[in-house]
């Protein structure tokens, strides 16, 4: 039994390694503005040479977590699930931003204060599953311009 163990240790291994490694997340932050909804933003770098697809996002704190984008239809900008997800081209990164593509937290189990930590899960498909931590920062202001999730 053991020998299996460990063979399977080593088989999973260069997948983790390719997903430490490939992909970087960074200057990651989430936010809520009313006590049922949230979002989530950060930066993904893949240094890896394949494309890597964000095809699922996961976390405890809500009902429902999906990937979200803003799309103009009709003359007004409305906010939809994207089914696909997003890639993470090789060599280039995702921006998860404010009025743009970003995680969303609907039916929150709990509001979110300044300073709490939330745990997610983001699946990368071939290229693996990662978690992070962020930090709850309502207080932040979008770095670009766009300030749609001010009114979620």
């Amino acid at each position: 039994m053991r020998p299996i163990f460990f063979a399977t240790l080593l088989a999973a291994a260069p997948m983790t390694a390719f997903a430490d490694e490939g992909l970087q997340i960074h200057d990651g932050y989430a936010r809520s503005a009313n006590p049922v909804t949230g979002a989530a933003f950060m930066t993904i770098d893949n240094l890896g040479d394949a494309d890597c697809p964000l095809q699922n996002v996961s976390s405890d704190i809500a009902e429902r977590t999906e990937l979200h984008t803003h799309r103009e239809e009709d003359g007004v900008m409305k906010m939809m699930h994207v089914e696909g997800g997003f890639v993470v081209p090789a060599g280039g990164s995702l921006d998860l931003k404010r009025g743009g593509d970003h995680v969303m937290f609907l039916g929150l189990e709990n509001s979110l204060h300044d300073g709490d930590k939330v745990a997610l899960q983001l699946d990368f498909g071939s290229c693996g599953i990662q978690t992070t931590e962020l930090v709850v920062d309502n207080e932040r202001k979008p770095t670009d311009g766009h300030g749609m999730h001010g009114d979620m």
